[in-house]
Order: C-alpha cells, then sequence, then structure tokens
C-alpha cells in the first residue's frame, strides 16, 4: 500500500512541525505559564527553566526546521532522561508508569535527529542558496 508513498516528505515535514511545536508548548508552560492546568505540581528550578528551555528553544527550533538534526537529539536525550528520572521508577511499562508521551517525544525526536529537518525547514533553504 503505498499510496501515501509521493506525499511521504510532506507528512514527514507536516510530522516535523507539529511535534517541534507541540514540544514548544510544553516550555511555553513551564517558563511562561501558558496553557495553564488545573493542579500544577511545584517544579525545581532546573527542571522549570533548564527542561523548559530545551522544550522551548528545541522545539521551536526543530518545527523551523534550524538545526533540527541537532537540536532534536538533544530533545531526545532529554526526553530519555525525563523518562528514566520520572516514570521508570513507576514500573516497567510505559502505559504503567505515565511515560508514554516522554517515549514518544524521545523516539519521534531519535528518528527527526537521524532524518534531519526534510523539506519545508529553513535547514533546507539554506542548503539550496
Amino acid at each position: 500500500m503505498g499510496f501515501l508513498k509521493p506525499h511521504a516528505d510532506k507528512i514527514y515535514a507536516v510530522m516535523r512541525i507539529f511535534v517541534g511545536l507541540l514540544f514548544m508548548s510544553h516550555g511555553l508552560q513551564k517558563i511562561f505559564g501558558f496553557f495553564p492546568v488545573e493542579n500544577p505540581q511545584a517544579m525545581p528550578p532546573f527542571v522549570q527553566y533548564g527542561a523548559g528551555g530545551i522544550e522551548l528553544v528545541g522545539g521551536a527550533l526543530v518545527a523551523i526546521g534550524l538545526f533540527a538534526a541537532p537540536a532534536a537529539f538533544i530533545c531526545s536525550g532529554m526526553m530519555a532522561a525525563a523518562y528514566f528520572m520520572a516514570h521508570a521508577s513507576n514500573g516497567f511499562f510505559p502505559i504503567m508508569n505515565k511515560g508514554e508521551l516522554a517515549v514518544l517525544y524521545c523516539w519521534t525526536f531519535f528518528v527527526i535527529a537521524a532524518k534531519g529537518a526534510g523539506i519545508w525547514s529553513v535547514d533546507a533553504a539554506r542548503t539550496k542558496s
């Protein structure tokens, strides 16, 4: 079933943009308090500003496709660390320890780091010039 194959580059670009924007929203929430939650949890400053900064800047870079591969690699590593620091001690399986989002972000960013920004990105525009 290769009916989407002609559109694979466009689908990848849209996925990269959406994943970057979604990840960026976590940084906006941690640093600026956008998208408030009902029961906010107190965060140590290194989580609020360290992780929040990586989420905000890394998500933005991935979304626009500027230095997307290295930014995605850093975001992937941060999500792996977040999984093992915050979730893994609550059970082995992500469905049990509420770590599914961390695992999905980790592996999605890892794929972006391997594949690069693709079309509709600043990186692609810079290589054309």
